[in-house]
């Protein structure tokens, strides 16, 4: 193996860790939601906001990683965030009332969503085309492992210890990342690329990148196509619990096939890379996605009691034509603009964050009641995603493209 293959695989292995930050906290607390809420005195549904004041800060700290990243390095932030985050996860494992859950919470979503922006930031400042899109494959489908053992991990600790362990673990993996960040992660972003970190140079960069049509377009397209997915993660209790009669230890069911489907995605996303264009790979992504939907709402037509594992299968299916679009969605946009590659991914991850911030709080408790509502609403998103990259293929045919 080669000096740049053995450098490509283990940037590969350190991005996806700390890709893994932001799904490990909302998904390895979920089995122990309801165990919390008695400790703490909180109702199901002001546990809810646990996660939702979460995305919402994650959300909009986006908006400054990336940014924050083009002005100082890459280095500097990732160091700066896993740092915080091991200490605001010590903070959650301490709290003894709703209220300093949620201020720590918070901090955990500001500091969370660090690794996965700058990451991708990274990837463009060392690779470039098929090679870019083939690293961020690579980096999705270990990245996508997380959802499937967080839960796993967090229904085992909360089983064995009580709940506050595992928020000592989410701080340990901070720490590990910290230190394995300060050893091995090299800047990538060279000063002379660096933009000012000044207020009106920034709100400049924001407004240049989101005041553009297609970046709005295949944003909202890659927002939606997640958000068709993300809403049976925080209805994960109740599907899991109430329709389909599970234990806390038991959420391996759902999320095994939906990151099981992750990880294939990426795979052929990354085969596929080089062999056909990105428009023919977001294409057969659709294919997939809306065959899964369809089987979906099918099922949860004609079945009078959900049973496994019927009922999540089509997740599996769904994620993986998610997957296989959305490398190649991503480079495009970053594409759109080299010197603000940073600033994009915020922006971008921004948007996406904040729609599953809306799902989470708002769209998820009102369908997880009923498993017909939650495969109706899979078909809504994914139908509003469609119709955004449909408008940026037609811009582009307008324009000759």
């Amino acid at each position: 193996m080669s000096s740049s293959s053995r450098s490509h695989f283990g940037l590969v292995f350190l991005l996806a860790a700390l890709s893994t930050i932001g799904p490990f906290s909302i998904d390895t607390f979920l089995p122990a939601m309801r165990a919390i809420g008695d400790s703490l005195a909180a109702t199901p549904l002001q546990m809810q906001q646990a996660l939702t004041v979460y995305l919402f800060c994650y959300a909009l700290m986006m908006l400054w990683h990336g940014s924050i990243s083009d002005a100082v390095g890459r280095r500097p932030v990732v160091l700066v965030t896993t740092l915080l985050f091991g200490l605001a996860s010590l903070g959650c494992a301490l709290s003894d009332s709703l209220a300093m859950l949620l201020l720590f919470r918070g901090l955990q979503g500001l500091c969370g969503g660090a690794g996965l922006v700058v990451g991708r930031a990274i990837i463009r400042d060392r690779l470039d085309g098929a090679h870019a899109q083939r690293l961020m494959s690579q980096v999705t489908m270990l990245f996508s492992l997380s959802p499937a053992i967080a839960p796993v991990v967090g229904g085992w600790l909360f089983g064995a210890f009580g709940w506050h362990s595992i928020f000592v673990f989410m701080a340990l993996v901070g720490f590990a990342l910290f230190a394995l960040c300060w050893f091995g992660l090299e800047e990538s972003h060279a000063h002379e690329a660096r933009q000012p970190l000044k207020a009106r140079h920034l709100l400049a960069n924001y407004w240049q990148v989101a005041k553009k049509r297609d970046f709005q377009l295949l944003t909202a397209a890659v927002s939606f196509n997640f958000a068709g997915f993300f809403l049976y993660v925080p209805s994960a209790p109740v599907f899991l619990m109430q329709h389909l009669h599970l234990g806390p230890s038991q959420f391996l069911w759902m999320f095994g096939p939906a990151v099981s489907g992750i990880m294939f995605g990426a795979y052929l996303s990354g085969r596929m890379a080089g062999h056909f264009s990105q428009r023919e790979i977001v294409s057969r992504g659709y294919w997939l996605m809306f065959a899964a939907a369809a089987l979906n709402l099918g099922y949860n037509l004609a079945a009078s009691q959900l049973a496994l594992p019927w009922a999540v299968l089509p997740l599996a299916l769904y994620t993986t034509g998610m997957s296989l679009a959305a490398p190649s969605i991503t480079i495009n946009l970053m594409d759109q603009f080299p010197s603000l590659r940073g600033t994009v991914s915020s922006l971008q991850g921004f948007c996406q964050t904040m729609l599953s911030s809306l799902v989470a709080g708002a769209i998820a408790p009102l369908a997880w009641s009923s498993s017909l509502r939650l495969a109706l609403w899979m078909c809504l998103l994914l139908v509003l995603g469609f119709a955004c990259r449909m408008g940026y293929r037609l811009r582009m045919r307008a324009l000759g493209r």
